[in-house]
């Protein structure tokens, strides 16, 4: 896991800003300073976007984690499969709910509808509290063939 920063002060602000009042300018922002923290890492064969459920999809307007990859893959030169992970249940908020809820809550939620897969990814997120989200989503991954999830988030919570 590569978190490019700490969720603290300035970007607790600019993150909600971003996911949740479509400053898409910010995303932008913050996509390109993903790429330069990440521009050291080992590279994957693919960048993989955390996908939102389609309800959520519709009520937010935008997937905030597909809207991160576009420049992030572009910028290091790596191919986006943003149709190879599904969010195929819809969960309640993870942000409501403690870390084993949020671990029950995510069962059979992702599912791999793509292929032939990469055996290097990379998850695309903005933020990452627990893990248990990204966790989920890599565990689909493995069972459908991929050997090795990385996970590249904007910031990780304290």
């Amino acid at each position: 896991m590569h978190a490019a920063f700490a969720y603290a002060a300035p970007l607790d602000r600019l993150l909600p800003r971003y996911k949740f009042h479509q400053d898409l300018a910010a995303g932008h922002l913050l996509a390109q300073l993903m790429a330069h923290a990440f521009a050291g890492c080992e590279r994957p064969q693919a960048l993989v976007p955390l996908p939102l459920h389609r309800a959520r999809l519709r009520e937010r307007g935008y997937d905030q984690a597909l809207e991160l990859a576009r420049p992030l893959a572009t910028t290091l030169h790596l191919p986006l499969h943003a149709d190879l992970l599904r969010r195929v249940r819809a969960t309640p908020a993870q942000s409501q709910l403690d870390g084993m809820a949020r671990r029950r809550n995510l069962r059979g939620a992702f599912v791999v509808t793509g292929g032939p897969l990469p055996a290097h990814v990379a998850l695309i997120d903005d933020v990452m509290t627990t893990g248990a989200t990204l966790h989920a989503a890599a565990m689909a991954l493995r069972r459908a063939g991929v050997a090795r999830v990385d996970a590249w988030v904007c910031a990780r919570t304290p």
